[in-house]
């Protein structure tokens, strides 16, 4: 497979800010929101995330099926897993955004957003400073390139039709309660 680094490039600024418009236009960047649904009040984030999930899942098993990319399946590491998600959480509980919805915030004029994509960019320098103290204690618990495809020894489709099935409950679901 040929790769063109710009082409690259632009399909990635082209689908990035398609994916920040879609996030815009569903509400997930009013940090509000994204609390509401922390704290399990209002289920749009997750319906959000969910189908882009699914159709993101689609859209590279398709590609891949027909040779136009690969997966580049990083390791699985439970103890970077485990830190990388405490620190996620935790600015998505203290901000209100998660770092994509930082950004279409961000592009909103939000002043709160971009006071958090500084912390951002401070948190990812402050830990590119002290990740090679903890690199040996983070990467001990390294179980190789693993998918759930691979783990469980089936085809990849069962999984996305699944997870594409729990999306569009997600939306079912959505839509019953709305109607009531």
């Amino acid at each position: 497979m040929k790769r063109d680094p710009l082409g690259k490039l632009a399909l990635g600024l082209a689908t990035g800010t398609a994916f920040g418009a879609f996030l815009q236009r569903g509400g997930a960047s009013d940090a509000d929101l994204i609390i509401s649904q922390l704290l399990l009040r209002d289920g749009a984030v997750a319906r959000i995330m969910s189908t882009a999930a699914a159709a993101g899942s689609i859209g590279t098993h398709t590609l891949r099926a027909a040779g136009a990319t690969e997966l580049d399946v990083k390791p699985f590491q439970v103890r970077s897993v485990i830190l990388g998600g405490v620190a996620f959480g935790a600015g998505m509980a203290v901000l209100g955004y998660c770092p994509g919805t930082t950004l279409a915030a961000v592009g909103e004029g939000r002043r709160d957003a971009m006071f958090g994509l500084l912390g951002m960019v401070a948190g990812a320098l402050a830990f590119i400073r002290v990740y090679p103290h903890i690199k040996e204690v983070v990467e001990a618990t390294d179980l190789g390139k693993v998918t759930v495809p691979s783990a469980t020894k089936t085809s990849p489709w069962p999984w996305v039709a699944g997870l594409a099935g729990l999306a569009a409950a997600a939306a079912l679901v959505s839509r019953v309660r709305a109607a009531r």
